[in-house]
C-alpha cells in the first residue's frame, strides 16, 4: 500500500459545514491525514465489482422470496409483506447503499465483506469532505473515483423516471415532495440525512427534514405540520423499526399497500442488508471469485469470521484463526443469527488495516477508506483516496 501525507482539513472549517465528529472520544482525529493512494485500474476494478455484485444481489433476493427464505436471513415476520410488495413495484427505488471489500489493492483479491443496502454511513465523508481534502492540498480534485454527489442527484430523479433516462425529470416530476428523518441525538446521522435532504432538493423536489418522533403516520399517508409527503426517507434501520417500533412496522406496511407513500430506503433493501444473504449468494454463485465461502454453521478446515446478520460497527465479531478466537467484539446482537464467512486479509500498512467502501447509487458511484484493527469498530477513520499510478 502506498499512503500520500496531506494537510488536514482544519475543525472550525469541519464545523462550519456542519461535520462535528471530527475528533473521537480519546481526542484524536477522525479523519485521518494521509490518503490511500490508488491506481486507476484499482479504482475500476471496485467500480465493475460493485456493478456485478448488485446484479448478483437482486438474484439471491429473487430467490429468497421464491422459496420463502426469510427466516434464514433473520428477517422479521412484520416485514415480510412490505418487503414483497417493495420488491414486486419499481416506484421502491433502492436510492444508495455501500459495499464494504477487502482488498482491491497491490494485486490483492477484491472480496465482499458484506452490503450495507440500508442505512449506509460515512456518505459525508466520502462524497465531501476527501474530495475537499484534495482541493484544499492543491490536487487535483477528478483525481479520484468520486461522483456519489452527482450520482445521488441522477438517482433522485430516478424516482420519478424510473429509468435511465433522467432527462424525463421534468416532464414527469408533480410537486411531490420527500420528509428526510433521522433519530434525534445523533449528529452524524442527522447530517447525513440533511445532506441527502440537500441533494434531493438541488434535484427538484420539495423537501423537509424532521426527527422521526415529529412525524405523523396514518394509513392515509405520512404527515408533518399537515403537509403530506408522497416519499419518507428514514436513517433508520428496517430492522430496528420492526423489533423496537412493530406498530410502525405495520403502519408502515399498510401506508405502503393503499400506495399513499414512498419509503427510502425500500423495504426490500432489508434482504441486501442482512449478512445472511452472503449464504445465498455462495449457493447462487460458488467460488465466485468476489465472493468469501459463507455458511450458517462454523467452517471446517479453514479460518473464518463469526458475524451477526444484523449488526453494525463491529459488535459480536468473532475472528477464528486456527480453531481459536485471535479476536473478538462484544455488542447487543448476541440473540442474532449468525453466519460464519471465510476469513480474509484486509488491505494493510503497519499494523492497520484498511477496509474499502464503495457506494452504489444506480451503479458504483465512489470509493473511500476506513482504517483500524482487525475489527473495525467505532474506533476506526476515514480515510481518502487519490488515483495516483
Amino acid at each position: 500500500m502506498r499512503l500520500l501525507k496531506v494537510n488536514r482539513l482544519q475543525k472550525d472549517y469541519l464545523e462550519k459545514i456542519g461535520f462535528s465528529w471530527h475528533t473521537d472520544e480519546d481526542g484524536s482525529d477522525y479523519i485521518s491525514d494521509t490518503l490511500v493512494c490508488v491506481k486507476e485500474s484499482e479504482a475500476n476494478a471496485y467500480y465493475e465489482a460493485a456493478n456485478e455484485l448488485y446484479d448478483m444481489f437482486v438474484a439471491a433476493a429473487q430467490n429468497v422470496i421464491d422459496n420463502n427464505r426469510f427466516d434464514e436471513l433473520g428477517i422479521p415476520f412484520n416485514l415480510i409483506d412490505a418487503i414483497k410488495m417493495s420488491w414486486e413495484n419499481d416506484v421502491h427505488w433502492h436510492l444508495y447503499g455501500r459495499f464494504d471489500f477487502s482488498g482491491g489493492l497491490d494485486g490483492k483479491p477484491i472480496k465482499l465483506l458484506e452490503f450495507n443496502a440500508d442505512t449506509p454511513t460515512s456518505l459525508f465523508e466520502s462524497a465531501i469532505l476527501q474530495w475537499a481534502i484534495l482541493k484544499q492540498n492543491n490536487m487535483d480534485e477528478s483525481h479520484q473515483f468520486n461522483n456519489i454527489y452527482e450520482a445521488l442527484m441522477e438517482n433522485f430523479k430516478r424516482l420519478v423516471t424510473l429509468n435511465d433516462d433522467i432527462s424525463l425529470f421534468e416532464n414527469y416530476y408533480q410537486g411531490w415532495k420527500i420528509l428526510f428523518s433521522s433519530i434525534a441525538g445523533s449528529k452524524e446521522e442527522e447530517i447525513t440525512t440533511k445532506l441527502l435532504a440537500h441533494i434531493a432538493n438541488e434535484a427538484g423536489f420539495e423537501t423537509n427534514f424532521s426527527y422521526v418522533d415529529e412525524v405523523e403516520f396514518s394509513e392515509e399517508g405520512i404527515f408533518k405540520d399537515g403537509n403530506n409527503y408522497e416519499y419518507w426517507f428514514k436513517l433508520i434501520p428496517w430492522e430496528d423499526i420492526a423489533v423496537e417500533e412493530g406498530d410502525l412496522a405495520m403502519l408502515l406496511t399498510q401506508i405502503m399497500r393503499n400506495q399513499k407513500a414512498i419509503i427510502l430506503n425500500p423495504a426490500y433493501t432489508l434482504l441486501f442488508q442482512s449478512k445472511g444473504i452472503m449464504k445465498i449468494l455462495w449457493e447462487l454463485y460458488p467460488n465466485h471469485p468476489l465472493l468469501l465461502e459463507t455458511k450458517d454453521q462454523p467452517l471446517t478446515g479453514k479460518n473464518f469470521v463469526k458475524k451477526p446478520v444484523f449488526g453494525r460497527e463491529g459488535a459480536n465479531i468473532s475472528v477464528i484463526k486456527n480453531e481459536e478466537i485471535l479476536k473478538e467484539n462484544e455488542g447487543p446482537y448476541e440473540n442474532n443469527k449468525f453466519i460464519y464467512q471465510e476469513y480474509t486479509e484486509l488491505n494493510s500498512y503497519e499494523n492497520e488495516y484498511y477496509q474499502a467502501g464503495v457506494f452504489f447509487a444506480y451503479e458504483g458511484c465512489g470509493l473511500g477508506f476506513r482504517k483500524g484493527g482487525l475489527i473495525l469498530d467505532n474506533s476506526s477513520k476515514f480515510v481518502g483516496h487519490v488515483i495516483k499510478e
